[in-house]
């Protein structure tokens, strides 16, 4: 038998999250909504079982969610990034940090080679419970002997919670075949909503056994080359989408946001600008990292009246810095002549961001010869006000130029509190 995989893919996480610290929640529909609370971007099954629709804009079935009692919240960036942490902790705990692969917020892919085969079954109900235990987050299993199998497994372990106590295993080939036959082609990883369309219509290929009884030339042409070729292999048992190593650090640092309402002034941009570079800074300094280059954009509406209903039209500039930093007074500097070029008057400006790239380890830049010893220790303030804005709250400590009302920020009405990640916010017990 190949090697065994498995992935933990967590619940609903965002609306599992808010349930741990409102146990009145449980077995109650739940929402989360995007950023601006835009629209329904995670649900709890008894909100499924309400036909409340994914990305579906809020104001469109607001109604209907406020007849049903269902519980609505703005994304809950800290809480569910904290989480998620713990969650992929204890999987490394369990099994080893170089067997977890993380392969989102709320999943990642286990090896589990060194599990026997006829304890596979024991073994991934324990690392069930006991994420479970530990972190109060409900997950599902998938244990197969490719990724795009365990997928199959994980989803029809969520479909049945109770039948299948969020654990199935695809270790015989019986398995595999009854679980292929039972999986609509659109839900197999990687068949997008284009190519679901393609196989039903052009090509009567509805289930995901279906597809696996294709030929590798069919799939190559079809399917996007290589790409299609790994996906066939992977449905008939051959594994060819290996284990990653965790990725320590990122090749390229983004922030960007939507404004919670229409900016229109230079003064505004500058401020957005400012704080996403500074938010980017702080990631760049936690990997120990400093970029070279520069890019900030905006995204303008033409729609007079809906903030949402647009065709966006987004600019950007970028600039090559004379030496590589992370320095977040320096970065401040270099943004604002850009977002100076960015800006049009008279238009309306939805969304802005910055991207570092071209990153390097902070530890190979030269102090300058040249410059008084207090501007090269510009890591030691840096670190110090990262320190102080994290274990007080954000922006403690802040530039100016980062503005002090930003009445453009984005819009979180029905967040939650920050339960792990604020003194001030705390889970209060009675």
């Amino acid at each position: 038998m190949p090697d065994m995989k498995a992935i933990v893919d967590c619940n609903s996480f965002y609306c599992g999250c808010e349930r741990l610290f409102m146990p009145h929640l449980h077995n109650k529909p739940v929402v989360v909504l995007s950023n601006n609370d835009g629209c329904i971007v995670s649900r709890t099954d008894e909100a499924k079982a309400l036909n409340i629709d994914m990305a579906v804009p809020y104001y469109q079935c607001k109604k209907e969610i406020e007849q049903n009692g269902v519980a609505v919240f703005s994304s809950n960036y800290n809480l569910y990034g904290d989480l998620s942490k713990r969650v992929m902790d204890t999987l490394r705990i369990l099994v080893g940090n170089s067997r977890v692969e993380v392969y989102s917020v709320d999943e990642a892919f286990l090896d589990l080679s060194m599990v026997p085969e006829a304890e596979l079954y024991t073994a991934a109900k324990e690392i069930k419970d006991t994420v479970e235990l530990w972190t109060g987050i409900r997950v599902s299993i998938g244990v197969a002997s490719t990724k795009v199998l365990c997928k199959i497994a994980n989803k029809l372990s969520k479909k049945d919670k109770v039948g299948t106590q969020g654990v199935v295993i695809l270790d015989t080939e019986e398995k595999v075949m009854a679980a292929l036959q039972k999986t609509p082609v659109g839900d197999v990883w990687g068949v997008g909503g284009r190519s679901k369309y393609k196989l039903k219509e052009m090509y009567n290929v509805y289930n995901a056994y279906e597809l696996s009884r294709m030929n590798e030339e069919w799939a190559r042409k079809i399917l996007g080359g290589v790409v299609g070729v790994r996906l066939i292999k992977e449905l008939n048992g051959e594994p060819c989408i290996e284990m990653k190593d965790p990725l320590e650090k990122k090749k390229m640092i983004a922030t960007t946001r939507m404004f919670g309402k229409p900016v229109y002034t230079l003064a505004e941009i500058k401020e957005a600008l400012a704080t996403y570079i500074s938010r980017a800074a702080e990631k760049l300094r936690r990997q120990y990292g400093a970029a070279k280059t520069l890019q900030a954009f905006v995204v303008t509406n033409t729609s007079a009246d809906n903030l949402y209903a647009y065709q966006p039209s987004g600019r950007y500039r970028h600039i090559h810095l004379p030496m590589a930093t992370s320095n977040t007074a320096e970065l401040i500097q270099y943004v604002m002549p850009l977002a100076e070029e960015l800006f049009t008057p008279g238009l309306k400006y939805i969304k802005a961001g910055v991207v570092l790239s071209d990153i390097v380890p902070d530890a190979t830049i030269q102090g300058n010869l040249f410059f008084p010893p207090a501007k090269n220790n510009h890591r030691l303030l840096m670190q110090t006000m990262d320190n102080i804005n994290f274990g007080i709250h954000e922006d403690a400590v802040k530039f100016s130029a980062t503005g002090l009302q930003r009445n453009w920020k984005m819009r979180q009405e029905l967040r939650s509190k920050r339960y792990t990640t604020r003194w001030n916010e705390l889970f209060e017990v009675h």
